[in-house]
């Protein structure tokens, strides 16, 4: 028993030590987003990531294997914390959500496609082949970052920050098709520069304190928002998905691998869903129409899985797996980092950016850690766990987060700054999104 247990807790390990690396690349953002400049942070995390990998797949002793798996995160962890900062800021009002939520069709389709690639090698057997050509090919998507990055605009937002005006004014004209010293390039510029003057006060430490801005509760829900990214479950499906349908719904080796691809091809699906009603729906409803359907398969697959010598019993929870993995990108895949983004003050919007993202990581590390060894001691009732917690995000989500769908960053701002408790912003919110509003100006906002 004991020697299962420390089985379990190592194979959790070594799937999490990623993540704890990532935390701690997200972390790092918090001070170089707004030193570097978003691009230049990304073309250095993804070339950390390049290392990861190489480290990876020349991997000849558990030591090079671990160090591998930190570094890959480290990497990684800077990606994640910076790109949806970066495409917030360069996108407009009318499009800004389904410029980010973009990210979740691209995570969705990236674990499809490790999950197919995956199932390929399978076949080669116990050649080394099998597990390292799998992790080089990843290299492959990150030369296009590194190749690509600098043929795109840097954020106008940042290089007004860093009074760089001209630069700024060429990005705008850039993104908008207006000469550099056209009215409308100035407008934007004089908005930029006013936000910052209303904005801009004290340091990086302030997130943790509240203010007019009330910055403490935005970085908070910045938090949150990305935490519900991986405690609503879907990394534990995610991670061990050829286990669940192999050991779990008694599916041969094979068959396993190809549910598991396929099922991972369901995020593409939802993630597409979640694109075409970012702008329509709103945020509030996505998220909390994908909490209350994950709550539901949660439960199903709770019942389900109980009676493990029922063949239609185990045959439905494959169902509801796929229904999991359908839903849950609708609201929860892309979503909460576009959402820490558009919550955050224009000044801090990196470093809470940051910060929120290395707890995404964190729960991400709690959620791979803890599952082996759940699965092991509670079996179906592991499901439960999630059901109870997909409900209580539904609840908060109702009762704290603010629609921002239709509102220019800066007026996200002040639903915070009327704001006098932590259940007024969705209230204020939507009064101003009520009032009569002028015809939406296509501009980066």
């Amino acid at each position: 028993m004991i020697a299962i247990l420390l089985l379990t807790l190592a194979v959790g390990t070594a799937l999490a030590l990623l993540t704890v690396g990532a935390s701690l690349g997200s972390l790092s953002c918090v001070w170089l987003g707004d030193v570097l400049g978003r691009r230049l942070v990304i073309l250095i995390a993804a070339c950390i990531t390049i290392i990861g990998a190489i480290l990876m797949f020349t991997s000849f002793s558990l030591a090079q294997f671990i160090v591998s798996r930190l570094v890959l995160g480290l990497g990684t962890g800077g990606c994640t914390a910076t790109i949806p900062v970066w495409q917030s800021e360069i996108s407009k009002v009318t499009n800004r959500g389904a410029h980010v939520v973009t990210e979740g069709i691209f995570i969705g389709g990236g674990v499809a496609i490790a999950l197919w690639i995956d199932l390929g090698f399978y076949f080669i057997g116990n050649s080394s082949a099998s597990w390292r050509v799998p992790f080089a090919l990843e290299i492959v998507f990150l030369l296009v970052v590194v190749v690509f990055i600098f043929t795109l605009p840097e954020s106008p937002r940042w290089l007004i920050k860093k009074d760089r005006q001209q630069e700024a004014r060429a990005a705008l004209s850039a993104l908008e098709n207006h000469p550099v010293e056209s009215p409308q390039v100035t407008a934007m510029v004089d908005e930029i520069q006013q936000s910052f003057h209303t904005a801009r006060t004290g340091s990086l430490w302030s997130i943790f304190s509240m203010g007019p801005s009330r910055i403490l509760h935005r970085t908070v829900i910045a938090a949150a928002a990305q935490m519900f990214f991986q405690i609503s479950g879907v990394n534990m499906i995610t991670f061990y998905a050829t286990a669940i349908f192999q050991e779990k719904l008694a599916f041969g080796a094979t068959n396993a691998r190809i549910l598991a691809a396929a099922m991972a091809s369901c995020q593409v699906i939802g993630g597409m869903v979640a694109f075409w009603l970012i702008e329509r729906a709103g945020r509030r409803q996505l998220m909390l129409s994908s909490a209350i359907g994950m709550a539901i398969c949660m439960s199903v697959l709770a019942a389900t899985t109980a009676y493990q010598d029922s063949q239609p019993a185990l045959i439905a929870a494959a169902v509801f797996l796929y229904l999991y993995n359908l839903i849950y990108p609708i609201g929860f895949l892309g979503l909460p980092l576009l959402y820490a983004a558009e919550v955050s003050p224009l000044h801090l919007r990196a470093a809470i950016s940051g910060l929120a993202n290395s707890v995404l990581w964190l729960s991400n590390f709690l959620v791979v850690e803890v599952t082996p060894v759940a699965f092991n001691n509670i079996g179906y009732r592991y499901y439960i766990v999630y059901a109870v917690i997909n409900a209580a995000i539904a609840g908060i989500v109702y009762l704290c987060f603010p629609e921002t769908t239709g509102l220019a960053l800066e007026e996200i701002d002040e639903v915070f700054r009327q704001s006098q408790g932590i259940l007024d912003p969705p209230r204020i919110a939507k009064k101003r999104l009520a009032m009569p509003r002028m015809d939406p100006v296509d501009r980066v906002l």
